[in-house]
């Protein structure tokens, strides 16, 4: 017990050296190194503003301020509720978060909505005519191209996008075109299909 004593005692004077080293340390680093830090670091990180921007979103306007950081996904599934486009890795990798910008497939989640204005934004929500769906949604439940159903969104976001840019004249074209959206649970063959459907 004594020997325990004695190492903790130790180990207390020690780090209290430690400490005081490196307090004192700090107190002699000069006042122009520190401003020096000061100014890179105002100059990487970028400050929170608030800008004040107008969204079209499946032919509606939204007029609504927001942080010049935030991602298109995060506005449209916080602020707006669309909640159709889903986040899934939030790096740009699995494509779950795909929207539409003027006609073409854009990763939300990779896009700053600051960055959207100006454009036609359509996301699943806005795909469907009313009650009529899409016949890409009609071909992904006629072909059972979901299973789980959490990527189906950003999977038929695009597949239409995939169709319209003509990609489609060969299974393996279209798994080529389609490979930025994964899916976990294995719905590929259904998926491939219903855009074979549609592409018909």
């Amino acid at each position: 017990m004594k020997h325990s004593h004695s190492n903790a005692t130790s180990m207390s004077r020690r780090f209290f050296l430690q400490s005081t080293s490196v307090l004192a340390a700090l107190s002699f680093i000069p006042n122009s190194l520190k401003a020096f830090y000061e100014d890179l670091k105002e100059k990487l990180f970028v400050k929170k503003q608030m800008i004040p921007i107008k969204l079209e979103i499946n032919q509606e306007q939204y007029s609504l301020t927001v942080d010049s950081r935030a991602t298109l996904l995060d506005v449209l599934r916080e602020e707006l509720n669309l909640t159709g486009s889903k986040k899934g890795c939030d790096h740009g990798q699995c494509g779950a978060c795909t929207v539409h910008l003027n006609g073409e497939r854009a990763l939300s989640c990779l896009t700053l909505a600051v960055m959207a204005r100006g454009k036609a934004i359509t996301t699943i929500e806005g795909l469907a005519d009313g009650d009529q769906l899409h016949p890409m949604q009609e071909a992904f439940i006629e072909q059972d191209g979901f299973q789980c159903g959490y990527c189906t969104s950003g999977q038929i976001m695009s597949a239409v996008a995939c169709v319209n840019e003509g990609h489609t004249r060969s299974v393996e074209e279209i798994k080529e075109y389609m490979s930025g959206n994964l899916c976990r649970c294995g719905a590929y063959n259904g998926i491939t299909e219903a855009i074979r459907q549609v592409a018909k």
